[in-house]
């Protein structure tokens, strides 16, 4: 286990690295802090780390592509990308048939630059097998939306060669992605950990009927709601990593619909408390607002995951055994 004082380093290493500008800069700084070398070594304990410091700078790169990569035993560099699953899905998001490979997915902000990219597919038999593609042959296409600064793009490819690949087992391709639901959520906990500052500040400075609104009980209410939401979603992915040598998979899937839903609750009141000024182009609240819109669609998102943990409850009838929280 990772002891505070190197955990304490890496986090203010981590927490430089998302201060650059660009997606390239913050690659650059991340492979010299080496992140990847810490996942290793260190295991889950770095993903609240890393990702909990990329939400709160509203920042790109990909860490997820690492991450998701190395988790199902692959090797991983700056310069191989991973294709998510589409939009609000989970599933593979390649599938082979007579021999060729089609692929329908998500690119995160590496997938520009980088030379190959890592493609999970289904075979007709169902059976799962990781494929390296080179990037030039895969059709992308750049997704502005909500949150044009992430750098989603969307990926196609059809007809590819669907020779040798990498055999994948479904326990590791979950293992894989309850990481990536763990890493996700922690990316929510510290976009919302951001909003609730700038909506502080704002109340601490903005001055009504002759005082701060922070005096207000209204605003004060919403402000707490804000932390209480925070601090549950924060409890719900802890929960997740710190089970042992894996994430897990129940836990990691609570997580996700947990800091998703909590995040959209932080939103609203911020906006609430901001008022006007949380609309304006110049503040950065309406950036974080988008970015915890588009996080809730990757691996899911919280509604559909709640719905899809409900109907297991009703179908099995037994309570998950999961610790509670």
């Amino acid at each position: 286990m990772m002891d505070t004082e190197t955990a304490e380093l890496l986090g203010e290493s981590l927490e430089r690295a998302f201060r650059h500008a660009t997606v390239a800069a913050v690659e650059a700084s991340l492979d010299e802090v080496g992140w990847r070398e810490a996942l290793a070594e260190e295991g889950n304990a770095v993903i609240p780390l890393l990702f909990t410091r990329q939400g709160n700078a509203n920042a790109a790169s990909g860490a997820l592509d690492d991450l998701v990569t190395i988790a199902l035993g692959l090797a991983a560099d700056s310069d191989t990308a991973f294709v998510l699953p589409e939009f609000g899905g989970y599933g593979a998001p390649g599938s082979v048939q007579d021999g060729a490979l089609t692929v329908r997915g998500l690119g995160t902000a590496r997938m520009a630059g980088a030379a190959r990219a890592v493609v999970l597919a289904a075979g007709q038999d169902g059976a799962l097998r990781a494929f390296t593609v080179e990037t030039g042959k895969l059709q992308t296409r750049p997704i502005g939306g909500v949150d044009p600064r992430l750098g989603l793009v969307a990926i196609e490819g059809r007809g590819l060669p669907a020779s040798g690949g990498t055999a994948i087992t479904a326990a590791t391709w979950e293992d894989a992605l309850a990481s990536a639901r763990a890493a996700v959520a922690y990316e929510l906990i510290g976009v919302s950990r951001t909003m609730l500052r700038l909506a502080r500040e704002h109340a601490v400075t903005r001055v009504q009927f002759g005082r701060p609104i922070a005096a207000f009980q209204a605003v004060r209410h919403r402000l707490a709601d804000c932390l209480v939401a925070i601090e549950a979603a924060e409890a719900a992915a802890t929960a997740a990593v710190e089970t042992g040598d894996r994430v897990s998979p129940l836990l990691a899937v609570m997580a996700k619909a947990v800091a998703g839903r909590n995040a959209r609750t932080v939103a609203r009141h911020c906006q609430q408390v901001l008022a006007g000024v949380g609309f304006t182009d110049e503040h950065g609240f309406h950036h974080c607002f988008r970015r915890v819109l588009t996080l809730d669609g990757l691996f899911g998102d919280a509604r559909t995951l709640t719905r899809e943990l409900g109907e297991d409850l009703l179908r099995t009838r037994r309570l998950p055994d999961a610790p509670l929280l």
